[in-house]
């Protein structure tokens, strides 16, 4: 992108060496920020919610080794040679106040490739938490390339949620039992941070509010958060207990609060199970509070964040009219933020499952549509795992072209490998070209890395695809019965059930499900079937062709 700066905006380069620049409004002359602490204080302010960071914590980071004292006074001298250099530029980048430091984040220009290079290259600072922090990034760089997007994004769009998990307070004198407090958070963080409808603060950001009493006030103003996961933990008798409280910190509502229990001689080798009961929990709430909540409002009185939770939740809903419903709140959500590319995407996939389940009534203007949808996400942000995922979700079911869909899926996954939709859809190609035991693993995988589970009839209704291939037909029956039990309307998975019942010889139960299936979708033959899926070519696309024959359906 070059260092051309432009009057009254300040660049800065992450990946590489660090590089903050900007321009005098009355002489035009270049100043730059060259104190590797300076940097480092706008690579903080840069990488938190919203551009804002409490004094206390820039102190701790920066001068953790200092008494509190000289933390303080170095904090403002750092200030004053930042102020001295910009001059009265200073101000239309940076506000202080007494308790907190923000960078306007809407006059930063993100200059370089995100993931370019190794993320504040070159940057040797002593203090410990610095590099805490610092070693994080690196680990997971994607967590911060919305920032490079056009018009920063998501950092300044409040489209997609945000929450924050405090560490779990122990209530006791061993200072061990605190440690797991800590960890339980950390790995809450993580879960959750593979959703793409939540942007999840990082824990290095929310530890230090747990060194205070909670205030839900500091943390809306502090984080920027719509939500708040914390709680304490006990050890009595040989067991750990943990209380753990969600909360709607806009309102201080409490949405829901759990207890988790477990034995301490095997806290951690149990504790995946705990962490992904209280993240199903926290998605399921969020998605019921969002659909409820949007049900009968006129869009303009609905908040930005619950736009695009709603509409995704109500895309895999049973009937065309929750459907409809969903894509007129993710138009709203595009028209409220053109420049979130998840948006575009989200709805690139309501175009492209319209023409899938026959709602479309134009089938090649709707199919361009998702095109276009998932043209302007990857142009706004062309390394996005998920906007690549659902480009190549369309290639897939809308354009039958495996070889394009499986190159965005490779791709998305070596982007981000956690991205549990592109497993998930990598394995239904594989199980579309019969190749059974890679679409089995990869559809498991996506299972294990699912963290925000609305549309867990979804991941079952494709890995019982991957079974189908397989030709293991009891587990996909299993697999599909369960995905019909949230969505019995779901055209594949009903496909999915009769194919496995016919070949398991339960010729009756297929004709009773095909019946099912022409009630649900009347005009459905196999010959608009084979044309239309990816699959028809294969072995596996061949036997749900027989299946559904023998089972009645014309």
């Amino acid at each position: 992108q070059g260092l051309i700066m432009s009057t009254q905006s300040l660049k800065i380069n992450l990946f590489g060496a660090c590089i903050v620049r900007g321009k005098h409004a009355g002489s035009g002359d270049e100043f730059e920020i060259k104190g590797s602490k300076h940097k480092a204080l706008f690579a903080l302010l840069a990488t938190a919610p919203m551009g804002q960071r409490t004094r206390a914590y820039l102190q701790d980071v920066l001068w953790g080794r200092a008494c509190y004292d000289t933390g303080r006074q170095s904090l403002r001298r750092a200030l004053s040679d930042i102020k001295r250099i910009m001059g009265d530029q200073y101000a239309e980048f940076i506000n202080v106040t007494n308790t907190d430091i923000s960078l306007n984040l809407s006059k930063v220009d993100f200059i370089g490739q995100p993931g370019g290079a190794e993320f504040l290259e070159g940057m040797d600072l002593k203090e410990e938490r610095f590099n805490e922090w610092l070693i994080n990034l690196r680990q997971n760089p994607e967590q911060i390339y919305s920032l490079f997007s056009v018009g920063n994004g998501l950092r300044q769009s409040k489209i997609i949620p945000y929450i924050t998990v405090l560490p779990f307070k122990y209530i006791g004198t061993d200072p061990l039992q605190g440690v797991l407090g800590d960890w339980l958070a950390e790995e809450i963080c993580r879960s959750l941070s593979r959703s793409n409808l939540l942007n999840v603060i990082s824990h290095l950001s929310s530890r230090v509010f747990a060194k205070q009493t909670i205030d839900l006030n500091n943390i809306r103003n502090g984080l920027a958060v719509d939500y708040c996961l914390s709680g304490n933990m006990r050890v009595i008798n040989g067991e750990i207990i943990i209380d753990a409280d969600f909360i709607d910190v806009r309102s201080g509502m409490i949405i829901w609060t759990r207890q988790f229990h477990g034995a301490e001689a095997n806290f951690l080798s149990h504790a995946g199970e705990g962490i992904a009961t209280i993240v199903g929990s926290i998605g399921r709430s969020i998605m019921s509070e969002a659909v409820s909540y949007t049900k009968d409002r006129p869009l303009p009185e609905l908040p930005d964040h619950q736009l695009l939770i709603a509409g995704a939740s109500l895309i895999h809903r049973p009937n065309l009219s929750t459907f409809a419903r969903a894509f007129d709140l993710l138009e709203e959500a595009v028209k409220r933020d053109p420049r979130a590319a998840e948006t575009h995407a989200w709805l690139a996939k309501w175009y492209a499952l319209c023409v899938f389940n026959g709602w479309s009534t134009d089938r090649a203007k709707d199919t361009q549509l998702a095109l276009d949808c998932t043209a302007r996400a990857l142009d706004i942000n062309p390394e996005n795992a998920f906007c690549l995922t659902i480009d190549g979700f369309v290639h897939t079911n809308l354009l039958q072209k495996l070889d394009v869909a499986e190159k965005r899926y490779d791709a998305a996954i070596e982007i981000n490998p956690n991205e549990s939709l592109s497993w998930l859809l990598r394995g239904a190609l594989y199980a579309f070209r019969d190749e059974a035991d890679i679409a089995i693993e990869a559809t498991n995988k996506a299972c294990n890395l699912s963290p925000v589970d609305p549309f867990g009839a979804y991941y079952d209704s494709l890995t019982a695809t991957a079974y189908l291939a397989a030709e293991q037909y009891d587990i996909a029956l299993e697999l599909a019965e369960r995905a019909l039990a949230f969505n019995d309307r779901h055209l594949s998975t009903l496909r999915a059930k009769i194919t496995a019942l016919h070949f398991l010889g339960r010729k009756k139960e297929a004709a009773q499900t095909a019946g099912l299936l022409l009630r649900r979708v009347p005009n459905f033959n196999v010959s608009d079937y084979l044309k239309a899926h990816p699959s028809s070519e294969y072995k596996i696309g061949q036997n749900a062709a027989k299946a559904l024959t023998a089972a009645g359906i014309p």
